[in-house]
């Protein structure tokens, strides 16, 4: 017994030091960073010089497409993603349903189990009143008779 309280004396000790020790502060040390992240570079945007642009007329015009280009180009995503949104909120009605439809299936195929237990049950309880009234008469009368013949 004393070997049992001196460990567990010795075990309470060292769990009162290690939580102890969970409260000190330990600075941790890491290395700087050497350089910087790649996407710092002026926002990523590229500065056209004026010597790259020849004509006024012809970007706009440029501008003018792309930006017709990139709107039908969104237009046609949000809607691939409201079609995708749609099937994939049909697949799991279908799921749904088709879980729905074997759980009444399993429940009438419960159901129908129950019905036939419960009328065997009927069936043997009537066999079993009918066995024993009969028996009850075949004693009744036999020992009538053997009291009776005496």
């Amino acid at each position: 017994m004393r070997k049992n309280k001196l460990n567990y004396r010795n075990c309470g000790k060292i769990l009162s030091i290690v939580i102890l020790l969970t409260f000190l502060k330990i600075p941790m040390y890491a290395e700087p960073l050497t350089e910087p992240p790649p996407n710092l570079t002026e926002s990523g945007t590229k500065l056209w010089s004026d010597l790259e642009i020849d004509c006024p007329a012809e970007l706009a015009t440029l501008i003018e497409e792309i930006s017709e280009a990139a709107y039908e180009a969104s237009e046609q995503a949000a809607s691939e993603a409201a079609r995708a949104a749609m099937l994939a909120s049909l697949d799991r009605e279908v799921a749904a349903l088709r879980e729905a439809q074997r759980w009444r299936m399993e429940a009438e195929n419960n159901y129908q189990e129950i019905q036939a237990v419960k009328q065997a049950g009927r069936k043997n309880t009537l066999l079993g009143v009918v066995l024993g009234i009969l028996g009850g008469l075949v004693v009744g009368v036999g020992g009538t008779l053997i009291i009776g013949g005496r």
